[in-house]
């Protein structure tokens, strides 16, 4: 949140705007809405969708009632998974906005928009929409009232049926599949097409309820679903976020499986099948350094981004690949989609699973090891884009006693008040004081100026 010359604002993070829901008051998101309709279009359609939280109708309602009220046609499929609404945007060939705080707790909401063509925004458009929004603010336009509700758009079911479809006939026989549903979006599409696909499926936290969406369940949480594929005997588990953008995994022993691990396992077998163009992978500055040294022992070349998968899918579409995400499960198959999708990819996993037979513990450990990474959050009491610089001359300092055989990445969160300070080391321990010692300098900073 920003304030602007007539109250609170809004600025984008690295996936759309995001707090407590509370602060997204009825007049603030129709002025957003107002200003959508300025700079997206969507005179033609503007497709809407959103999670499960309790606040979720009352944003839509407001959303909604700006669009109409700048010129749109705001069309509503309800709940449903973020990848859905984008499908969906991509096939009319309209604009979208998801109502959404992804994996974070309840309290909190957020709007995340699409271009026409359901690609997330460039910064350029982003800055627009921000200005656009603080004109709507500067001229009173947030008192203005809400207009009537959307009407119900179909799309979620040919979305669903497309995901199903990228087996390509193939079936999954049987397979024995844990899901975590988060309590979210996920919840009745994830088990369905599952089970539409000849899964044998035990479904975990899909009963929301408003207020339970990833609370102690879900890809942010996922010690209950390592238990239950343990427990029960199954091949693997696929844990979702609240919005079903992104997935974990569980194999059959229990042990998570990261974005990193998956992206490795889904480059390995494309290449082998001739479908990753240019043999390469798009990946982010947080991708474990384990996988870069895996992916070059395969003769695949590793391009890397920013944190956000919005940066991901700008570089899939400079270079023209197909595949690319981040550790936290974002994952991206460019060729089927345009943008993250967690059930696509729980999906490309299983049927990754069922082709090559063996057990996904030994995929997983033939896929690449993965070097010691500790993640030391350090709150601030406002973002700081300048923390890397203020740090730079204790980063190279740590990046010399780790003589090649680490990595140090320091950066302010692009959705919270954090910074994040990432290490890679040959060792849990030593990762770990190299994290201290810079989270300590963070700190410092945070509470004086002084690094």
């Amino acid at each position: 949140m920003a304030c602007g010359a007539a109250g609170v604002s809004l600025r984008f993070g690295t996936d759309g705007v995001r707090g407590p829901a509370e602060e997204l008051t009825d007049a603030l998101v129709a002025a957003l809405g107002r200003a959508a309709a300025e700079v997206l279009g969507g005179a033609h359609g503007f497709v809407v969708g959103r999670d499960t939280r309790a606040s979720g109708p009352r944003l839509e309602a407001a959303l909604s009632a700006g669009l109409q009220a700048g010129g749109a046609r705001p069309q509503t499929l309800g709940v449903a998974p973020t990848p859905a609404v984008a499908w969906v945007a991509a096939a009319r060939q309209v604009p979208g906005a998801v109502i959404s705080a992804s994996h974070n707790p309840w309290v909190d909401n957020g709007i995340k928009f699409f271009a026409v063509g359901g690609r997330k925004l460039p910064d350029a458009v982003e800055e627009a929409l921000e200005a656009a929004l603080d004109r709507e603010v500067e001229r009173g336009g947030a008192a203005r009232p809400a207009a009537a509700e959307p009407a119900p758009a179909p799309g979620r079911d040919a979305w669903l049926d497309s995901v199903v479809a990228s087996t390509e006939g193939r079936r999954l026989g049987g397979l024995h599949v844990v899901v975590d549903c988060a309590n979210g979006a996920a919840s009745q599409v994830a088990p369905e097409a599952l089970r539409r696909l000849g899964a044998a499926v035990d479904v975990l936290h899909a009963t929301p309820d408003g207020r339970n969406i990833n609370d102690a369940c879900g890809s942010t949480h996922p010690d209950d679903l390592r238990h239950h594929v343990v427990r029960q005997g199954a091949a693997v588990g696929l844990a979702f976020d609240g919005d079903a953008d992104r997935v974990l995994a569980v194999d059959e022993t229990g042990r998570l499986v990261d974005g990193d691990h998956l992206i490795a396992l889904f480059a390995a077998d494309r290449r082998a099948r001739g479908r990753l163009p240019g043999d390469q992978v798009v990946v982010t500055v947080m991708t474990n350094l384990g996988f870069r040294l895996a992916m070059a022992e395969r003769g695949i070349e590793v391009v890397e981004t920013p944190v956000g998968d919005r940066y991901v899918l700008e570089a899939l579409a400079r270079t023209g690949g197909a595949l690319g995400g981040e550790q936290s499960g974002h994952i991206v198959f460019a060729d089927l989609a345009t943008t993250g999708d967690g059930l696509l990819s729980g999906i490309a996993l299983l049927d990754l699973l069922v082709r090559d037979g063996r057990p996904l513990s030994t995929l997983v450990d033939g896929a690449m090891t993965q070097l010691p990474q500790v993640l030391v959050n350090v709150p601030v009491a406002e973002r700081r884009p300048d923390i890397a610089e203020l740090l730079a001359d204790r980063i190279a300092e740590e990046e010399r006693r780790l003589d090649g055989r680490g990595r140090v990445l320091v950066r302010p969160s692009g959705t919270e008040a954090l910074v994040r300070v990432m290490v890679e080391a040959e060792t849990d321990a030593a990762a770990r004081q190299v994290a201290e010692r810079l989270a300590d300098a963070a700190r410092r900073i945070a509470s004086s100026g002084d690094p």
